[in-house]
C-alpha cells in the first residue's frame, strides 16, 4: 500500500511509468546516485578502457537490446524471459562500470618515470657577456617545454675542466667553442691537439676570419714531429729561458716523469732522483759551454750516451755541476759500478726511445719562442700529438708545455688561453700552480679529460686532488662511478615534489 501510493503519486507528478524510457532512465539515476556514494578499495589494474567497455556493453543490453526484444514474432513468455534476462543483464553491467569508477586508481604516478619534471628547473636564458666571457647556447627541458639559454663562463680565468666519457661531445660541445670565442676575443692561445690536426684547424681558420680582434696581429705557429716540413722548429731549453740549473733541473725531471709515468708516484726515490739529476746536469753544461750554442734537448741526448769515463771528467771540470754530480763521483771512485751502472742506465733507456730524425729536427733550432702571450709579438700555438705514438711524443711536449707555464704566467702579458685536451696523455708539470695562480695573470685554463680516475693514475692522488679543487668551472657529459658521485657532491640540493598512495 505505501509503495504503492508513492509510486502512483511519481508517475502522477512526473509520469514516470508513462513511458519506458522515463522509467529506465529514473532507475538509471538512482544506480548512478548508489555507485556514488560508494567507496570501493582502489584496484590498479582497473583502467578506464575496460570501464568503457563494460559501460558500453551495459548501456546496449540495458536501453537497445530488451527494446528489440518486445518486437520480436514470439510467445509472450519467451519474451518477458528475454526482456528480462537482458534488462539485469545490462542493469549489472552498468553496476560495475559505476563501481568500477569509485575503485578507480585517479592519481598517475607512473606517468613520469624517469623524474624528468622534478629533475628539471629554470636555467639562464640572459647573454652575460664581457671582453674575457665564453657563452655557450644551450637547449634545456622546463616546465613540459624546451627552452634556449646560455651557459655564461664570465670568468674563464678560474679554469674550466671538461669530463666526459669518449663520444660524449667534450670537443665538439665545449672545447671547440672555448677556441673560437677565445680567438675573437685576442687572446693568445695554447692548444695540445691529441688528435692533430682537428683542433688545430679550427684555430688556423677562425683567426684567419677573425684577425682584426687583436691589437698586434698573431702569428701561427705549430709543432708537428710525424710530418717535420710542415712543422715550426722550437728549443724548448734555449739557453735564454734558462737563467739557473733550476731551469735545467724542471726540464729534466718534465722529461723523465713524461717518458716513466710511474715515476710520478714515486718522486724522491733514489733511482727516480739519479737519472734527473744526471740528466739536469748535462742540460746545464750545455747551457754553459759556449754560451749555450749547443744547447738543444737532441744534443743533450746524444752526450748522455757518451761513455761515462769522458763525460763526467768534462762535466766536473765546471764548479757548478761538481757538487750536483758528487754521488755519482764516490760511486765512480769508490768502485760501486754496478750501482753506477744502474743509475746512469736508468737515464740512458728511457731517453733512448727519444732517438729519432723527426724530433731532433723540430727541437734543435728555434724559429719561435714560447712566450706566446708577448704582446709584442702574440701566437697562437698548437701542438700536434699522435694516439699511435702518445708515450714518445707527449714527453717531448711535456717539455714545451712546463716551459710555457713558467713564461706566460707573469704580469704584463696579454691575456691567453691554454688549452688541453686529453689531459692524461702528457704530464704537464707545474699544471696545478699554473691553475692556482694564474687568474691574476689572465691566463685562461681549459682541460678535458674523460675521468678524474684518469687523472689521479696519470697525476698522483695529491696533485690530482689540487686540480679538481681548484677548478672554478666543470663541464659534464657522461660520467659514471666515482666521477660522478663527487660531480653530484658538487650541486646544490633541491627539494623534489613526493606523491604517494595507499591503497
Amino acid at each position: 500500500g505505501v509503495v504503492d501510493r508513492i509510486l502512483l503519486n511519481f508517475n502522477r507528478e512526473a509520469g514516470l511509468f508513462n513511458s519506458v524510457l522515463y522509467t529506465k532512465l529514473f532507475a538509471l539515476l538512482l544506480l548512478a546516485l548508489s555507485c556514488l556514494g560508494t567507496k570501493g578499495v582502489i584496484n590498479e589494474k582497473i583502467t578506464w578502457p575496460r570501464i568503457w567497455a563494460v559501460l558500453g556493453a551495459g548501456l546496449v543490453f540495458y536501453f537497445i537490446i530488451n527494446w528489440w526484444m518486445l518486437l520480436l514474432p514470439i510467445h509472450a513468455d519467451v519474451v518477458t524471459a528475454l526482456y528480462i534476462l537482458t534488462i539485469s543483464i545490462g542493469y549489472i553491467c552498468l553496476m560495475m562500470a559505476g563501481l568500477w569508477m569509485s575503485r578507480l586508481l585517479k592519481h598517475h604516478l607512473m606517468e613520469d618515470v624517469f623524474n624528468n619534471e622534478n629533475e628539471s628547473f629554470m636555467q639562464e636564458t640572459r647573454l652575460m657577456e664581457n671582453e674575457y666571457s665564453v657563452n655557450l647556447p644551450t637547449r634545456f627541458y622546463y616546465k613540459k617545454k624546451w627552452n634556449r639559454g646560455w651557459v655564461n663562463v664570465v670568468n674563464p680565468f678560474r679554469a674550466t675542466i671538461v669530463l666526459g666519457t669518449p663520444g660524449s661531445g667534450k670537443s665538439y660541445a665545449v672545447v671547440n667553442n672555448f677556441i673560437k670565442q677565445q680567438i675573437e676575443k685576442g687572446y693568445s692561445l695554447y692548444c695540445y691537439d691529441y688528435k692533430y690536426p682537428d683542433l688545430s684547424t679550427i684555430a688556423f681558420n677562425h683567426l684567419l676570419k677573425h684577425s682584426g680582434g687583436y691589437k698586434v696581429k698573431p702569428k701561427f705557429y705549430v709543432i708537428n714531429f710525424d710530418d717535420p716540413r710542415r712543422s715550426h722548429r722550437c728549443n724548448p731549453i734555449h739557453p735564454d729561458f734558462m737563467t739557473d740549473i733550476a731551469d735545467a733541473y724542471e726540464s729534466a725531471y718534465t722529461i723523465m716523469l713524461n717518458l716513466n709515468r710511474t715515476w710520478v708516484q714515486k718522486q724522491g726515490d733514489f733511482f727516480v732522483e739519479s737519472p734527473i739529476i744526471l740528466f739536469a746536469a748535462v742540460i746545464w753544461f750545455l747551457r754553459l759551454y759556449q754560451g749555450g750554442k749547443y744547447c738543444t734537448f737532441p744534443h743533450a741526448i746524444e752526450l748522455l750516451n757518451r761513455r761515462y769515463e769522458d763525460l763526467f771528467p768534462i762535466l766536473t771540470s765546471y764548479p757548478e755541476l761538481e757538487n750536483y754530480l758528487s754521488p755519482f763521483m764516490d760511486a765512480w771512485l769508490g768502485g760501486a759500478q754496478e750501482q753506477l751502472q744502474g743509475q746512469i742506465a736508468s737515464a740512458k733507456i728511457p731517453l733512448s726511445r727519444m732517438i729519432s730524425p723527426q724530433l731532433y729536427w723540430v727541437m734543435s733550432d728555434s724559429e719561435f719562442t714560447l712566450d706566446i702571450n708577448n704582446p709584442d709579438e702574440p701566437k697562437i700555438l698548437c701542438v700536434g700529438n699522435n694516439p699511435d705514438r702518445q708515450n714518445i711524443y707527449g714527453a717531448a711536449l711535456g717539455l714545451y708545455n712546463s716551459r710555457i707555464v713558467k713564461l706566460i704566467n707573469k704580469k704584463g702579458k696579454l691575456k691567453s688561453s691554454v688549452i688541453i685536451d686529453e689531459l692524461p696523455t702528457i704530464y704537464f708539470k707545474g699544471l696545478d700552480n699554473l691553475i692556482a695562480t694564474a687568474r691574476s695573470n689572465k691566463v685562461a685554463v681549459c682541460l678535458g679529460f674523460q675521468d678524474f680516475s684518469q687523472l689521479v693514475r696519470d697525476y698522483g692522488d695529491k696533485e690530482a686532488k689540487v686540480v679538481m679543487n681548484t677548478v672554478g668551472n666543470i663541464f659534464s657529459g657522461q660520467v659514471v662511478g666515482e666521477t660522478a658521485k663527487q660531480l653530484s657532491e658538487r650541486f646544490a640540493k633541491v627539494l623534489q615534489k613526493r606523491q604517494s598512495i595507499s591503497i
